[in-house]
């Protein structure tokens, strides 16, 4: 497998213990771990035993040093991050939801090291030296833009060297408030259509096409937790006529019961077939995975995009069926797990997808 590259920000994550609120915490004790899409694929894809590369530009400080090693620690590459002395580490708090509380999310992102660092600095040609695989998302060039110009120059550079590319969507509201007077739904279309030329593999959730591009699943309110899932191959299609290059678009499919308790599942379409193939699967038929428990589901989309990347860099897991069947399975175990990172081995995914999912002690 060669190597798989991704790019974004890292950043940390303070969030109290347990599901209290940080009105509850605070003043008080916060716990201090580090994650961001780009980063969580990259750590996943190494725990699941693939060669992973990621770039991005931290500070020069103590922190920053914490930051690299971890990356290290799971075996990430990490020669190409840039390490400045201009903008800070980027920083997220994280409330954790529970029954009918959803979680919440407050950013604090302004010039952050990745949000002030421009593309030119960037050594591209060694990044992708060795590389089959480019990975981002539509997060990054939502925080400033310089790191829009920076994905921008990332996917044409990779493309030119003919490696694969994949994007996730990933619409942030709170995010994209770069360019004064332009709402952020507009400025994310009008800056993810100039990236989406250049991407052969599309990643969204139940509602990224509809808030990114204007594609909506007929019959579907994200919002009550209903999802048409019959309606979704036609959301990939669409995104396929207007965007020719793009060869796949893998959906995921959450219907959210509660803030801990979701039905979770997948799907994955193939342009060159025109067909589309749904995970978990139950007597031939779609039948999503129940998480009734959830202990942490920010992450979980990353974990997804890790593990089809995985799949589709795997002969033996390349088949579509099994590519979006493994990156469920994985994304399913991410939600177990707290922290940004999916601490799911291929061996534990794969348990899972030939139907181990009680949750029995192994002894």
């Amino acid at each position: 497998m060669q190597s798989i590259v991704t790019f974004g920000e890292v950043m940390g994550r303070l969030a109290p213990d347990g599901f209290l609120k940080f009105r509850q915490s605070l003043p008080g004790a916060l716990n201090l771990t580090f994650g961001g899409a780009e980063a969580n694929v990259a750590m996943s894809l190494a725990y699941l035993g693939a060669p992973a590369r990621f770039v991005t530009a931290l500070p020069k400080h103590a922190i920053g040093d914490a930051c690299v090693a971890l990356l290290r620690g799971l075996g990430v590459d990490t020669r190409s991050i840039v390490r400045t002395g201009k903008g800070r580490l980027g920083l997220y708090f994280f409330e954790n939801g529970a029954n009918q509380r959803p979680s919440n999310v407050i950013y604090d992102r302004d010039g952050s090291a990745i949000g002030v660092t421009p593309a030119a600095d960037y050594d591209w040609a060694g990044a992708f030296d060795g590389a089959g695989w480019f990975h981002t998302t539509g997060i990054t060039p939502a925080i400033s833009r310089p790191a829009a110009e920076s994905a921008l120059a990332a996917v044409r550079e990779a493309k030119a060297r003919g490696l694969t590319v994949s994007c996730d969507l990933n619409f942030r509201k709170k995010l994209w408030l770069w360019e004064p007077g332009v709402k952020p739904r507009d400025l994310a279309e009008r800056t993810m259509r100039g990236i989406l030329p250049f991407v052969d593999l599309v990643i969204a959730n139940e509602e990224d096409a509809a808030e990114v591009l204007g594609i909506h699943a007929a019959g579907t309110d994200v919002d009550a937790g209903k999802l048409s899932v019959a309606h979704y191959p036609d959301v990939a299609r669409a995104l396929v006529k207007q965007f020719p290059n793009v060869s796949r678009v893998a959906i995921t499919l959450r219907e959210s019961v509660s803030a801990t308790h979701n039905n979770w599942g997948g799907m994955l379409y193939e342009a060159a077939t025109d067909a589309a193939v749904f995970a978990p699967q139950r007597g031939g038929a779609y039948a999503p995975y129940e998480i009734r428990d959830i202990v942490d589901r920010v992450g979980g989309g990353d974990a997804f995009g890790a593990g089809l990347i995985f799949a589709l860099n795997t002969p033996e897991l390349a088949a579509a069926q099994n590519a979006i069947a493994f990156a469920v399975a994985a994304s399913c175990l991410a939600h177990s797990i707290v922290g940004d990172l999916n601490y799911s081995s291929r061996s534990e995914v794969e348990a899972l997808m030939k139907g181990s999912g009680s949750g029995r002690v192994q002894r």
